[in-house]
């Protein structure tokens, strides 16, 4: 069925909603038994399931609460990740042919940095390795203002939308993959009654549907959008969270360490033993003191704490092992400081490091890289609608999305390396290290006076102290 066929309003609309959702992409769920939030939520994992692992009743009747233990590493895997992709900002490369291009380079820039496109990276990396799909709508508002370079009577935004918020995607592809429809379905307090919405975007039209549980859905609002002439929102997905299979590695040190803690706490309290060959009455002292009283027993007794002496380092071993697997298999590195400062290295090889997280990077470039593609095209199609005159030359600029991967790097070393391939020249004005010190206040007034210096010791007005003699 065609899109058109699809969203025609005279069907019911119990109906077009329907067929809208006819997805065809294998995401898991967020939400749900299986959920993968019941993996990313620490306070969800197996080990703080009180059916699961119950506390303990004691046979007085009191409840004597067991030791749980949870470690947030399928949240640090998606930090992690996140940072790697945008420790180092997206950058967008313009190779402008003419003037014309040049201006709309600087105007595409001025849209994303208005919009903090390194924040928006940022936030929709982590939805989408975390709940494997993530969508950003990009919508003008009627707001005239000059932060493009030019005078423009809309403001572009963008917002992000994810099952990690709460929303659900619905991506329509036709026969050939290619999308014909987006919507998003999402739930809003609209005075006191909660109200489901569906919004679905084609290259052509919005319509929004609401439902607040009274009388199905029913049809709001519809607007023409084929000025732009394609979806103005981008989707990317993914077939497994960022940690993949390893929550069983997490779910193994959680429940090891839980259960050792119970031991930990019942048997670690020093206990005062006294060994003799009858019954000694000790004037029934308190367990719970923290000093006893001046003891008597008979010659050839003897007494003292007696702790427990567990197998600690088979323990540590385990756990350790355990933790390597997780960040070894996930091709992450481990930037604990405790796994840092055991390691003493150089500087290079902290680098070498990095060499796995950055072919890590390498393989889920591949959807940002095309997904961030979509991107600069939908905000080229809003600049067409704002500048008419420069459709021609909005769509011939070359736009190229480069994903640097973080690393730790010398800023003397590429220094270094920039003059030797230059000739030994400078890569950077006197005005810009200046500015990039920070240690003036006024850049160009300490610029002119460091030429003005240069220039005394120029004409012998340098040093000051030489006399005639000399």
């Amino acid at each position: 069925m065609e899109i058109n066929e699809i969203i025609d309003l005279a069907r019911p609309a119990e109906c077009i909603i329907a067929d809208l959702k006819s997805k065809s992409v294998s995401v898991p769920a967020w939400t749900g038994k299986d959920g993968l939030v019941n993996q990313y939520d620490p306070r969800r994992h197996p080990v703080m399931n009180r059916a699961l692992y119950p506390d303990r009743v004691n046979p007085d009747g009191t409840l004597e609460r067991v030791t749980r233990i949870t470690y947030d590493l399928q949240r640090l895997a998606v930090r992690r990740m996140s940072e790697l992709m945008n420790g180092v900002p997206v950058k967008r490369v313009y190779k402008p042919e003419n003037d014309r291009q040049k201006e709309v380079a600087a105007y595409l820039e001025k849209i994303f940095d208005n919009n903090r496109v390194d924040t928006v990276n940022t936030e929709r990396s982590a939805m989408l390795f975390a709940s494997c799909e993530v969508m950003t709508l990009w919508y003008a508002v009627e707001q005239p203002h000059n932060g493009y370079g030019f005078a423009s009577p809309l403001k572009l935004r963008c917002r992000n939308f994810s099952p990690m918020a709460g929303d659900e995607l619905w991506p329509l592809f036709d026969e050939y993959g290619d999308l014909v429809a987006l919507s998003v379905g999402y739930r809003r307090k609209v005075g006191e009654r909660l109200t489901d919405f569906f919004d679905a975007y084609t290259a052509t039209r919005h319509c929004k549907w609401s439902n607040d549980g009274s009388g199905g859905w029913h049809l709001d609002e519809q607007e023409d959008i084929s000025a732009l002439g394609k979806i103005p929102a981008v989707y990317m997905y993914r077939p497994t969270p960022v940690w993949e299979d390893t929550g069983c590695l997490v779910e193994e040190m959680e429940w090891a360490m839980s259960r050792n803690g119970n031991y930990l706490r019942k048997n670690s309290k020093p206990l005062f033993v006294v060994f003799a060959d009858k019954a000694i009455d000790y004037g029934g002292e308190d367990d719970e003191r923290e000093g006893r009283a001046v003891l008597q027993y008979p010659q050839g007794s003897n007494a003292g704490y007696v702790t427990w002496a567990q197998a600690i380092d088979n323990l540590k071993f385990y756990l350790s092992e355990l933790r390597q697997q997780f960040f070894t298999q996930l091709q992450l590195p481990d930037w604990s400081y405790e796994s840092m400062k055991s390691s003493p290295m150089s500087g290079e090889s902290r680098k070498q490091l990095f060499i796995d997280a950055q072919l890590k990077v390498a393989d889920e470039s591949g959807r940002f890289l095309e997904f961030y593609g979509r991107e600069v095209n939908v905000v080229k199609a809003f600049l067409k609608v704002l500048l008419p005159g420069y459709g021609a030359d909005i769509d011939a600029l070359p736009v190229e999305v480069v994903i640097t991967p973080f690393t730790i790097s010398d800023e003397k070393d590429t220094i270094a390396n920039l003059q030797n391939a230059n000739g030994g020249k400078a890569v950077i004005s006197q005005r810009e290290s200046i500015e990039r010190l920070g240690w003036s206040t006024d850049v160009d007034k300490t610029l002119a006076e460091i030429r003005e210096e240069d220039a005394g010791e120029t004409y012998g007005y340098g040093d000051l102290n030489t006399t005639d003699e000399e």
